[in-house]
């Protein structure tokens, strides 16, 4: 009976999950005329990926943040989640604080 996979083992495999997935979307995305890919920028430009509402963004020490209005997701773009986690312990408390329903 096999063991559970070691963290190193799980990271690979998520990895090369996301590898995958990305090249069948890099595949997809070169077949997309400059006019569609227009379009569906700017349909969906500053909206939720999950509910569709208007994205606010939020800067908080020097890493945009940006909320959605609608079901209050929060979402990173490249590099801010980085930027995030290279924050003191207070400074993340005091950036979900910012979030925090009252």
């Amino acid at each position: 009976m096999p063991g559970k996979p070691s963290e190193s083992e799980e990271a690979y495999v998520a990895r090369k999950e996301y590898e995958r997935l990305k090249q069948i979307e890099e595949a997809k995305n070169k077949n997309l005329e400059k006019e569609e890919k227009k379009r569906l920028q700017e349909l969906h430009h500053m909206r939720c990926p999950k509910c569709g509402m208007e994205l606010i963004t939020i800067e908080y020490k020097g890493v945009q943040i940006d909320k959605c209005s609608g079901c209050e997701g929060v979402w990173l773009d490249a590099g801010e989640l980085e930027a995030v986690s290279r924050l003191e312990k207070s400074g993340i408390d005091k950036l979900f604080s910012v979030f925090r329903k009252e």
